[in-house]
């Protein structure tokens, strides 16, 4: 482990919101992974430049930086144990790692043979275990105490996306599939379908209600789907993310990618991130839009919620979308602090 600077971040308002805040002392490489302790406001920071920062977020979205390890690659997701004791990251060194944020020890407890695409902890009546997908085809389960997986599942293509709401577990692979597990038998496949969406899977969120799941493409589209068969007349998709080309033409626009879903724990909208450079916030249940970012100077690659949902992370960072060539010496790297209103979040009410 290793500590970094001190001090506060400033208040500034190129970003987003003119309110928000910008985190002081960012990864100096895309930022790839965000996740907020589910029991107090640590931020981490997962980023191209092979490191996990961990930050100390204060009143006024002041933040401070506590703790910084490193991978032997690229870090692609983050997740918490439930008691926010133990910080796990997965990365391109085909291995996640597991830190303590009591004694600042980070240790490998899980490998594949390749790339670690999704992490997550998984809270059980009995016990906890972590998630592993992976690019080689495979959901693994950990006992954070052995070197050997518990099972292994095997997955139709690499995975792209995946989310936990126990009892429920969603992977999104490669050609579009999507598979469903219900944790109470966790290497059985309880549902599998094609993603809705045309293109490829890029984000997957659970309900907290661990009945259904969000999906986000490559193509600007975002799909509301259910678990169970009889649920079905409840799934939808719509576009987002998208720019008119030009005026008068409407059947033609720019399409972005959406990078990332997360629901809001606390009252169950949720946000979607794009690489056009903004952030939408969403209520399902009334189909409707409950805010909209001003654009940022460059795609938002993921976003988190606070435990409370009353600070909303997002990273304005390249997307790699248009490979190296694209990653240009002056791009936008930061990662922006926005606090949530009452009005921005919570559901609409019904009439």
């Amino acid at each position: 482990m290793s500590w970094f600077n001190n001090g506060k971040a400033a208040f500034t308002g190129a970003t987003g919101d003119t309110q928000d805040v910008e985190l002081k002392d960012p990864p100096t490489d895309s930022v790839t992974a965000l996740a907020f302790s589910p029991t107090a406001d640590l931020l981490a920071v997962g980023s191209w430049d092979n490191n996990v920062r961990i930050y100390e977020i204060g009143s006024g979205s002041q933040s401070q930086g506590k703790a910084m390890y490193s991978h032997e690659g690229p870090v692609f997701d983050l997740c918490w144990s439930k008691d926010g004791s133990k910080l796990f990251s997965g990365g391109a060194d085909k291995a996640a790692r597991m830190f303590d944020i009591q004694s600042g020890q980070a240790v490998q407890v899980a490998a594949h043979d390749a790339p670690v695409k999704c992490v997550r902890w998984i809270e059980t009546p009995t016990g906890g275990y972590l998630a592993t997908g992976s690019w080689d085809k495979t959901l693994k389960y950990w006992d954070t105490r052995s070197s050997n997986p518990i099972a292994t599942v095997q997955l139709p293509e690499r995975c792209y996306a995946m989310d936990v709401a126990y009892p429920l577990l969603v992977v999104g692979t490669a050609e579009r599939h999507i598979i469903m597990i219900d944790l109470n038998n966790p290497t059985n496949v309880h549902r599998k379908i094609l993603s809705p969406l045309k293109w490829q899977t890029r984000s997957i969120s659970c309900f907290p209600a661990a009945n259904g799941f969000g999906i986000g493409s490559i193509e600007g589209r975002v799909a509301i789907q259910y678990v169970e068969e009889k649920h079905q007349t409840n799934n939808f998709s719509f576009k987002c993310h998208r720019k008119d080309n030009a005026p008068g033409m409407k059947d033609q626009s720019v399409v972005f990618a959406v990078n990332c879903i997360r629901f809001n724990q606390q009252h169950g909208t949720f946000s979607t991130a794009g690489s056009d450079g903004t952030v939408n916030f969403w209520d399902k249940d009334s189909r409707t839009r409950l805010k909209t970012f001003p654009a940022a100077e460059g795609p938002v690659t993921t976003a988190a919620f606070n435990r409370t949902s009353t600070i909303f992370a997002y990273a304005v960072s390249y997307d790699w979308s248009k490979g190296h060539g694209g990653m240009t010496p002056n791009h936008v790297n930061k990662v922006m602090l926005h606090t949530c209103k009452d009005e921005e979040v919570k559901p609409k009410v019904k009439r």
